[in-house]
């Protein structure tokens, strides 16, 4: 599981209309019919349309500065292992989705009328995606590139041959293109993979909008707050303040777990995240004390993750030698931003 929560932003400034975002989530439905698409919703709405969603995310903004998000960004991105459990990823991730933000309210230190928060006190709008594409920022795209610029470069000969101004062999040129297509380290189905490629496989996602001010308009409720559980002083009132991101991330895969009746491994945990990022030693420690049927899914799950690995996986605790474990962080690093394991 790996889930983000962005302020909307362009450039160095906030959105101040949810116009773009919304126009953005709207691309996988462009030419299909109107039953094969995909609509919002929120937690007790379906098919809900675009310009409902803007005219309400944009009209739910009272007393916010320009230099104040309007709405957050959440998106929820299951690793291919936890899709495999989802019978039907639209209805499937729906569900979760609604169970996900009943535990997102309940990280918010915040009351509202002297209660705790509730799912109804928010205003959201969610959107299954199914489909994602390769990135100029990918590795894989980037480490094709060498290889794009000499087919490229060749292309670009030939077309020169054909108009006359060179002379050259036009079938000798494309045997060259040809090699070089099958070169590249990065293929996907037999070919290069480029910018703007349709990854393979299950790619379903959701993409959550959700408002900086509760439904009511009169609260602001930011997931982005630096503080996770504190109290000020305002108005000569204590006020309670805070989003508990790490509480939300534990909750959100506890959830998907009980939903789905998924039994998680270590390496696919929020704690196991943290704890790569803090103590990397400790973490393989850990791995490689999991009894050994469990040890042997969690290196699975590192491998399937494509991570660039060592010769060999250490799988024992004498292997685990400084060099080793730097070597493999830088990995391990690339697994988890891959989505492929950890919030």
């Amino acid at each position: 599981m790996y889930i983000t929560i962005t302020p909307q932003s362009i450039g160095k400034n906030f959105s101040q209309s949810s116009a773009g975002y919304v126009a953005y989530l709207e691309k996988e439905n462009q030419g299909l019919e109107q039953e094969d698409m995909e609509h919002f919703f929120n937690q007790h709405g379906d098919a809900i349309s675009s310009e409902q969603v803007v005219r309400e995310i944009d009209g739910n903004t009272a007393k916010l500065e320009r230099t104040e998000p309007r709405f957050y960004s959440i998106t929820v991105s299951p690793s291919p292992r936890e899709l495999k459990k989802l019978e039907n990823s639209s209805e499937d991730l729906k569900r979760y989705t609604r169970e996900l933000m009943k535990q997102y309210v309940q990280c918010f230190n915040r009351e509202i009328n002297g209660r705790p928060v509730t799912v109804d006190d928010i205003k959201y709008f969610a959107k299954i995606e199914h489909q994602r594409t390769f990135k100029g920022t990918d590795k894989t795209v980037q480490e094709n590139q060498p290889y794009a610029t000499k087919i490229l470069q060749l292309k670009h000969d030939i077309r020169k041959i054909q108009r006359g101004e060179e002379k050259g062999n036009i079938e000798k040129l494309k045997l060259k293109i040809g090699k070089l297509e099958r070169q590249a380290p990065h293929q996907q189905n037999g070919k290069r993979i480029l910018q703007g490629m349709q990854k393979a496989g299950n790619q379903s996602h959701v993409h959550i909008i959700v408002s900086r001010k509760d439904a009511s308009n009169r609260y602001s409720l930011s997931p982005g707050s630096k503080h996770k559980a504190s109290e000020v002083e305002l108005n000569g009132q204590k006020v309670k303040r805070g989003f508990d991101r790490d509480q939300f991330f534990e909750k959100a895969e506890k959830t998907f777990d009980k939903t789905f009746q998924y039994n998680r491994n270590y390496v696919e945990t929020y704690t196991s995240r943290k704890q790569f990022i803090k103590d990397p030693k400790l973490y393989f420690n850990t791995i490689t004390g999991l009894p050994t049927n469990k040890r042997a899914v969690a290196f699975k799950i590192l491998r399937e993750s494509k991570m660039p690995m060592m010769p060999k996986i250490p799988t024992n605790k004498v292997q685990l030698a400084l060099k080793t474990i730097r070597q493999l962080k830088r990995g391990v690093d690339v697994a988890i931003k891959s989505s492929s394991i950890g919030i």
